[in-house]
């Protein structure tokens, strides 16, 4: 079946010339464009005028077929060329019943088989052929399921060649095409999973999600929570100014020979120092504030107007030490766990050991003159030969301490239980 669009006519009254004369002066020319079902290509363009009979002879022999009958476009039969008017769309046949060609092109389709189950997707430039199924059972309320459950639904764009334009990246939408096809996440070397990850939250594709987080959280690198050695530290100190704070809070020198090293004014806050060599180290006003110095040596280490409130000292060697700072700045071990440490022979003087734990601690021949012990758990201490001249004790504990061969007698007032 071909079509024609009638124009310039006159209703009834027009003048129609014979076949193969021309038109009326001043009057223009119907046309029959012939017309193949679910194309838009440009037809061919005839006369038409004279009668019904002229316009079938002058169709058939136009568009190569034996025309016998003419519908306009709402399937009407054609029987006086009197009844056509200006713009009408006409159909020429050659005895077969009307197909309107709008529809005719999905008849077509449907006969053919052509409009199944697969399609073809345009994503980023790179096409993907598919089922909708595929797109549509495994996630039903992703974006992807609602925009291809059915047909037309959303309007997709497409190409030239019929494939739906999604305009993402086609390297991260093939591992979820292929996550929908089989439910397995693939990803080819190189390709990165935040990425993909990106996409399925894009496409709404929660499963997939799911194990992306956890294959992106097993793909990284397992946190270096390895001490810093002595070689380490040594070359951080030296790329850095004298003048200027070094921060090394929360760092791990677990087991780390930092002895006799120059460690003036650091922020170990924090830091895991356990175990640590910090013999003759010059620790004047560190920040050790929380800091795990437990079995640490720091014997002999200048420890002036340091800062230790609530460090954890259990068991350390802190022999012949030096708390004491000639220009008044003082010690500051308040509520410092400090069991068990040896603190034999050093220098501290006024120092801060308000509700600190020395249970069981060695303070033999300590200077303690002038020292806060107020609350102090000094229960087994052995501060035999100390100096504990004006040092405040009230509230502490010193149950089973031994007080034998103090350099200065303790005044009852100093100790309240």
């Amino acid at each position: 079946m071909a079509s024609a669009t009638a124009t310039g006519r006159g209703g009834r009254n027009s003048q129609r010339g014979a076949p193969g004369s021309a038109p009326p002066p001043g009057h223009s020319q119907p046309a029959i464009p012939e017309r193949t079902p679910g194309t838009t290509r440009v037809p061919p363009v005839v006369a038409v005028y004279g009668t019904l009979s002229d316009l079938l002879s002058v169709a058939s022999n136009k568009l190569g077929i034996k025309a016998t009958s003419v519908y306009n476009g709402k399937g009407g039969l054609i029987d006086d060329i009197a009844l056509i008017r200006d713009d009408d769309v006409l159909f020429v046949c050659e005895g077969e019943p009307f197909i309107d060609p709008q529809t005719d092109g999905r008849a077509q389709e449907e006969l053919t088989g052509s409009h199944t189950d697969w399609l073809t997707l345009n994503v980023g430039g790179r096409y993907f052929t598919t089922t909708r199924s595929t797109l549509v059972n495994k996630e039903p309320d992703s974006m992807l399921a609602h925009m291809f459950k059915d047909k037309d639904a959303w309007g997709n764009k497409q190409d030239p060649r019929g494939a739906f334009l999604i305009d993402r990246s086609p390297e991260y939408f093939e591992p979820i095409l292929n996550y929908l096809r089989h439910g397995q996440l693939i990803v080819n070397d190189g390709i990165n999973l935040l990425g993909v990850l990106e996409e399925a939250r894009f496409f709404g594709i929660d499963s997939l999600i799911e194990h992306l987080e956890v294959a992106i959280k097993n793909s990284q690198p397992a946190e270096d929570h390895s001490p810093i050695s002595r070689k380490e530290f040594v070359r951080f100190l030296l790329a850095t100014p004298t003048k200027s704070e070094l921060r090394c809070q929360g760092l791990n020198f677990s087991g780390a020979d930092l002895s006799r090293l120059d460690l003036r004014y650091i922020n170990f806050k924090m830091a895991n120092l356990s175990r640590c060599n910090l013999a003759h180290a010059n620790l004047c006003c560190a920040n050790l504030e929380r800091a795990d110095l437990s079995g640490s040596v720091l014997d002999c280490a200048n420890l002036q107007g340091v800062k230790m409130l609530c460090s954890n000292a259990e068991g350390a060697s802190l022999k012949g030490c030096n708390f004491e700072d000639p220009s008044g700045l003082k010690a500051n071990l308040e509520g410092a766990n400090l069991k068990g440490v040896d603190m034999e022979g050093s220098q501290m003087t006024g120092i801060n050991l308000r509700v600190a734990t020395l249970k069981n601690a060695k303070l033999k021949n300590c200077n303690l003159r002038g020292a806060t012990l107020a609350g102090t758990d000094l229960e087994n201490c052995d501060l035999s030969g100390c100096d504990l001249q004006e040092a405040n004790l009230r509230g502490s504990n010193v149950k089973g301490a031994i007080f034998e061969e103090m350099l200065t007698p303790l005044h009852m007032s100093q100790s309240v239980r």
